[in-house]
Formats: structure tokens, sequence, C-alpha cells
């Protein structure tokens, strides 16, 4: 008897989890993450509890908000072109103009 493969459609597809896409969900856990650490410092230095649900709801709320928006903003790869088009430089400089004479020349090539 011959067997029964499920066809993966999903191949080559973004990862996507509620909306969130690629890498903003490893920011989302990272931030999980460090409000869960601070909150535990919180808790064992003594701030009272009350002070410190409020500090972390408060937080986690803003970490939820500012991470959805950016990545219904800039998609999957936007924010990685946002920050890689900061390295790109302004002009270029060049002590001799034989490097652009020589792109314009039909002959040279």
């Amino acid at each position: 008897m011959g067997s029964i493969y499920q066809i993966n459609k999903g191949i080559n597809k973004p990862i996507e989890f509620k909306g969130l896409k690629a890498q903003y969900i490893g920011y989302l856990a990272v931030g999980l993450v460090v409000l869960l650490v601070l909150f535990a410092t919180m808790y064992i230095i003594g701030v009272n509890l009350f002070v410190c649900v409020a500090v972390i709801a408060i937080s986690g709320t803003a970490l939820f908000m500012t991470v959805f928006r950016l990545s219904h903003k800039y998609g999957q790869y936007g924010l990685l072109k946002k920050a890689a088009k900061r390295y790109i430089p302004l002009f270029i400089k060049s002590k001799s103009r034989k490097v652009f004479i020589h792109l314009s020349d039909p002959k040279k090539k």
C-alpha cells in the first residue's frame, strides 16, 4: 500500500503568529523575558506587589503595542532595511575624475 503524505502549503512563507511577522516574534519574546526578570527583581528588592504588577502591566502593554505597530508598519524585512539604510554613505569622495569619465565612455568597454 502506498503512503499518504500531507502537503505543506506554507513553504517559503514567513513565520507568523497572531499577526506578528518574522523577527517581531523574537522581539516580543525577549521583551517578555525582560519584564519577567524586572518583576522578579522588584519583588525581591521589596517593592509593594501592587506597584510591581502595575509597572509590569503598563510596560507589557506598551511592549505589545510597540511590537505590533512595528510589525504592521514595516512588515517582515522593513525594519531591517530601515536599520541598514543608516550605513549608506551620503556621498563618495574621489580625488580623480577618471573613474567617472570612463563610466560613460562606450569605447572603453
